[in-house]
């Protein structure tokens, strides 16, 4: 009979020598210690992985209910798989949990870089997407069993009493990476340096585990081979790190097409701010210079078009300019100052409040050379006030005054905010933000809401109409078009979508020849006049003839 192999000799234990006890350099209630702390860092790292994924899928490929969805789903299934794939390791527990731990820290913490270069160049993102999820989710679930055989190496317990302490370690890290992701990772390393440093730590305390407290357990070879391996995934995150920026520099020119003139990170949203500089930055209508025109990107949907953003804006603001009174008008978002420009041009306007949450925005909007030039310097005029809060709770605050006050209602209020199909936005289009901003409008005051594309989403469209007259508004749709086959528009800004050009970046471009349509919706307590008003000032998109046009075009496609 031939003898089983020395456990010395190939650092493989059998299954009754797999949890019998390790010597260790510290006493054996410190040893756990360090396991459950190991527990707790890795446990942060990992759902630090996650959120980033979340968060990078929704900023890349929108609605983030759909990423997150899939993002948890398909981790959650790779942490199953990883259970069972870890059984194999138990009996090198030592040396499973190293490899796994410089794996994930290795996968995780490059996996924002990986996504980003899949949008930039190769123009998607979801199959890498479910990839990353996935391995992710593998190598996140083999750590449990390798550490509850770890934890038992150190000092034999109740096996009820172990797996408590190990998931109490494994959710107060939890807890801790949930809430370090958004309040210091992300405003002070930003998404993609965020997870390479998440990355490093990860393997730092994997690898400090395995190779200090737990090196009896190791042979030579494997301990130099852990070492290395340790050693090359920091070397990759730290390389990472010192590239990252040029790296988001190169990905968002080929996102948007020429270098990003301003880029910022405002703590709402991602700004980006491209051409606008050599006479670019004016309106289509009267553009001069032959500057590359002005384009404002926000979480990578392009939201202005200085060659044609004056018809989207000249189509929100002049119809509810007719119809009654508009001295006293309320702009809810609309912080790049473009539907208070056009407010601006009427003499009778005696006051504009501008609501918008992101702070960032509106300071670009006063300074920038190129969005300023575009919008007039409205946000500086005299005769605007602005807000900077969300506009739901700012509406609701309103609804509500200090005993002995009284707001005064609004002429006129323009909804500027973003698309209905983005889901964050979900609020801004309820029943009860529209029920909020009726009791804030004039007895014969109009509200008017961009409703997105009536043609690609007809029933978002249609259900933002159904919305607004349920709380006891009439409405009339209406469209207009962007002016030229080619306009770009990002989803939010967007009408009927086409398929994206050659190069990949946030802008469909449309096919040959089809025109891209807004939807616009605009309310009252009476049946409101869509019109242009007596004293609206020269238009170049909006006339008594467009706007008829528009109606019954967006009346043939209605939904009931």
């Amino acid at each position: 009979m031939i003898d089983p192999p020395e456990p010395a000799v190939t650092g493989v234990l059998g299954p009754s020598q797999a949890t019998a006890p390790v010597r260790l350099p510290v006493p054996a209630g410190l040893g756990r210690l360090l396991v459950l702390l190991v527990v707790f860092v890795c446990a942060a790292c990992g759902l630090v992985y996650e959120l980033e994924l979340v968060a990078l899928a929704s900023y890349l490929v929108g609605d983030s209910v759909t990423q997150a969805s899939v993002v948890l789903s398909v981790m959650v299934f790779g942490m199953g798989v990883g259970a069972l794939l870890a059984k194999r390791l138990r009996c090198r527990a030592a040396v499973g949990f190293g490899a796994v731990e410089a794996a994930l820290a290795l996968v995780g913490g490059s996996s924002a870089m990986a996504l980003y270069a899949c949008f930039a160049w190769f123009g998607q993102s979801r199959s890498a997407l479910v990839a990353f999820s996935l391995a992710i989710g593998v190598l996140v679930g083999a750590e449990v069993p390798l550490l509850m055989t770890l934890i038992q190496r150190v000092r034999r317990q109740d096996p009820g009493g172990a797996v408590a302490d190990l998931f109490a370690a494994d959710y107060v890290g939890a807890l801790v990476g949930g809430l370090a992701f958004p309040f210091l990772l992300l405003p002070g390393f930003g998404q993609l340096t965020g997870a390479l440093v998440t990355g490093a730590v990860n393997a730092v305390a994997g690898g400090a585990l395995v190779l200090w407290l737990f090196r009896e357990d190791l042979t030579g070879r494997a301990r130099w081979a852990l070492l290395a391996v340790n050693a090359l995934a920091l070397a990759l995150l730290g390389a990472g790190v010192l590239l990252a920026t040029p790296f988001e520099r190169a990905a968002r020119q080929a996102v948007y097409g020429s270098a990003a003139r301003v880029a910022v990170q405002t703590g709402v949203q991602e700004v980006v701010l491209t051409g606008g500089t050599g006479g670019g930055a004016g309106a289509g209508r009267e553009r001069k210079g032959s500057g590359r025109p002005l384009a404002l990107y926000l979480d990578g949907r392009l939201r202005v078009s200085a060659d044609n953003e004056f018809r989207y804006h000249e189509a929100l603001v002049h119809p509810a300019m007719a119809g009654g009174p508009h001295g006293r008008t309320l702009v809810l978002g609309g912080g790049d100052g473009l539907a208070v420009r056009e407010l601006l041009r009427y003499r009778t306007v005696r006051s504009v409040t501008v609501v918008e949450l992101d702070a960032g925005l509106l300071e670009l909007a006063r300074t920038d050379p190129g969005l300023s030039s575009l919008n007039r310097r409205s946000l500086s005029d005299p005769r605007v006030r602005v807000v900077t809060a969300d506009a739901f709770d700012w509406l609701r605050q309103r609804a509500a005054p200090a005993p002995g006050h009284r707001p005064r209602p609004y002429d006129v209020i323009v909804s500027d905010l973003p698309d209905p199909g983005i889901s964050a936005s979900a609020k801004l289009y309820s029943q009860e933000f529209y029920g909020l901003a009726l009791r804030a409008l004039a007895d014969d005051g109009r509200l008017v809401v961009h409703a997105g594309p009536p043609g690609a989403r007809p029933r978002s469209y249609w259900t933002v109409d159904a919305t607004i007259r349920a709380v006891g508004l009439s409405t009339v749709p209406y469209r207009i078009d962007g002016g030229r086959p080619e306009f770009a528009g990002g989803p939010d800004r967007a009408a009927d979508p086409a398929p994206r050009a050659a190069r990949p970046g946030p802008a469909a471009v449309p096919a040959a020849g089809a025109l891209r349509y807004w939807g616009f919706l605009l309310a009252a307590r009476h049946s409101p006049r869509l019109d242009v008003a007596p004293d609206a000032p020269a238009s170049a998109a909006v006339s008594h003839e467009t706007l008829r046009a528009g109606r019954y075009a967006v009346a043939r496609g209605r939904i009931p």
